[in-house]
């Protein structure tokens, strides 16, 4: 299966091609963000406040990178379990996120959500968190930097390695992946 080239940030047209199972790599600007960051951009949507970026068009990464080496961009850099994100995901989907990105299985509301949003959940390899941070070419916190390790980061990535889990039509590798064990 050949590898998908995208660069953010992402368009309808970019994410409706895209099927469970297929190689992404990413380019561009992406975010980072886990659920207590998420908790508080869910709280300024409610309360109709700017967010600290627009998620129109944009990707979220679930990670919360390890400080950087002496003259590194960012240390480790590894997929967080996703499903922690869950319950706040759904409305930046609303306001046009195209992407994010973890490990892990997705709640029925998120993939309804992704549905319903024309948008798509990617994996990150866990435990390959050094090849992960090669693609990361530059790092910086623009929001809540009291979360520390937590805060959201605006990266500049290179060739940054998915596969799409979940995609526009419901699709999920999980559960396909299931079926074709099953059937062996």
């Amino acid at each position: 299966m050949t590898q998908i080239r995208l660069t953010t940030p992402l368009t309808d047209e970019d994410v409706e091609k895209l099927r469970i199972g297929q190689r992404v790599s990413l380019n561009g600007t992406i975010y980072t963000g886990r659920d207590a960051a998420h908790k508080r951009l869910v709280e300024l949507i409610a309360e109709g406040k700017e967010l600290p970026f627009d998620p129109k068009g944009q990707v979220i990464y679930y990670v919360g990178p390890t400080p950087a080496k002496p003259g590194a961009v960012i240390g480790s850099a590894g997929p967080t379990t996703s499903y922690r994100m869950d319950p706040y995901a759904p409305k930046l989907y609303e306001l046009g996120l195209k992407a994010s990105i973890g490990k892990g299985r997705r709640s029925e509301g998120v993939i309804n959500a992704l549905k319903q949003n024309k948008s798509v959940y990617f994996a990150a390899v866990g435990g390959a968190a050094a090849l992960i941070s090669r693609s990361i070419k530059s790092c910086k916190v623009i929001a809540y930097p009291d979360l520390g390790a937590e805060a959201i980061h605006e990266l500049v990535v290179e060739d940054f390695p998915v596969i799409v889990v979940n995609d526009t039509l419901g699709g999920d590798l999980y559960d396909e992946g299931i079926k074709i064990y099953a059937a062996k």
